[in-house]
């Protein structure tokens, strides 16, 4: 069953996140000010050179605002946007006709781009220095190469692996960028904001509740208020308030601190089933019967976040503030498994 953070949820209402709640401009995006300084300072003195922005890399847990971070320079360098993903490119003919499609100046947006063959980053890598594009026609010994000029672009590349990208393809990348959790009252910024765009009456109780429950995560806390809407109209609620936000979560599952049923499963698994750690992440994922990408990229951020889960040189372990939070005794000698 997908919740609210899995990612079916993920793919299923970004075409509509994109629609209705994604900042347009760096001025009505909340948080990240350390990032949205220095992509000014890159994109403001690329304009006065008529230039087009350098290369820009963007990672950190998924839902922080990486695609909205690339609609943004674009919008603010007033070009176009070409928007795919590591994934979608199969064959090195995909990447050269995104390439030869884009205009001066356009930003193309790779999504997950650290899940990109290295056949089609050996391609990326002259197109990302040298605007050339290097295409082998034909096969055998009477194959040859010919190369086609680009026009001047900028690829905004997005990741939640920074490590898993090659040293040769994140060292062409002029700006890396880590996208932070968000915090509280920043949280309560972008509920307050998004309530206001989809005319949903909230009090500060309301958009406190939910701010708590989010995961630091603005892609959580809009899929939350528009949850809590949901319910707040089935149910005749006029106005969003602490109490009826707290009901909302509570009938979905979602505890005070926005940890789900799968989150709590993590955790009591580890806990219980190796008694409390160290456990490798293989072994997490075939007993709680979650992908281990899932795990890594959307469950595990948040818990080490929260100092309920710690990864050591042996796997994971839960931390005492984790055993506390499911219930469960702090096991005698675990001390020494933290350490």
């Amino acid at each position: 069953m997908a919740t609210l953070t899995s990612p079916e949820n993920i793919e299923s209402e970004d075409t509509v996140l994109e629609t209705t709640l994604r900042p347009g401009s760096f001025g009505e995006y909340v948080g990240q000010e350390k990032i949205k300084r220095n992509l000014g300072i890159f994109i403001e003195a690329a304009k006065r050179r008529q230039e087009s922005v350098d290369h820009v890399l963007l990672y950190g847990p998924a839902g922080l605002g990486k695609t909205t971070l690339a609609n943004i320079i674009a919008r603010e360098m007033g070009v176009n946007i070409r928007i795919t993903s590591g994934p979608a490119i199969e064959r090195v003919g995909d990447l050269g006709s995104i390439l030869t499609n884009l205009e001066e100046g356009d930003v193309l947006f790779i999504d997950e781009i650290h899940r990109l063959n290295k056949t089609i980053e050996e391609v990326l890598y002259p197109a990302m220095e040298d605007y050339k594009l290097d295409i082998i026609i034909g096969k055998g010994p009477s194959a040859r190469t010919i190369q086609l000029d680009l026009p001047r672009f900028t690829l905004v590349g997005a990741t939640t692996r920074l490590g898993s990208i090659s040293n040769p393809l994140r060292n062409r990348f002029g700006s890396t960028n880590r996208l932070e959790f968000y915090e509280h009252d920043e949280m309560k910024k972008i509920i307050t904001r998004s309530a206001r765009i989809l005319d949903v009456p909230i009090d500060q109780g309301g958009a406190d509740a939910i701010a708590a429950a989010s995961r630091k995560t603005p892609r959580v806390a809009n899929r939350l208020l528009k949850r809590v809407r949901d319910f707040a109209e089935i149910h005749g609620r006029e106005r969003v308030t602490k109490e009826v936000a707290r009901e909302a979560l509570t009938l979905f599952e979602v505890d005070e601190i926005g940890l789900e049923p799968t989150d709590r499963n993590i955790i009591t698994a580890i806990a219980k089933k190796f008694n409390g750690g160290p456990a490798g992440i293989q072994a997490i994922a075939a007993v709680t019967g979650e992908e281990r990408e899932t795990i890594e990229d959307v469950y595990e951020p948040y818990l080490i976040q929260l100092g309920f889960l710690i990864r050591t040189p042996r796997g994971r372990v839960v931390t005492p503030d984790g055993f506390t939070h499911v219930g469960l005794p702090i096991p005698e000698d675990h001390q020494s498994k933290l350490l």
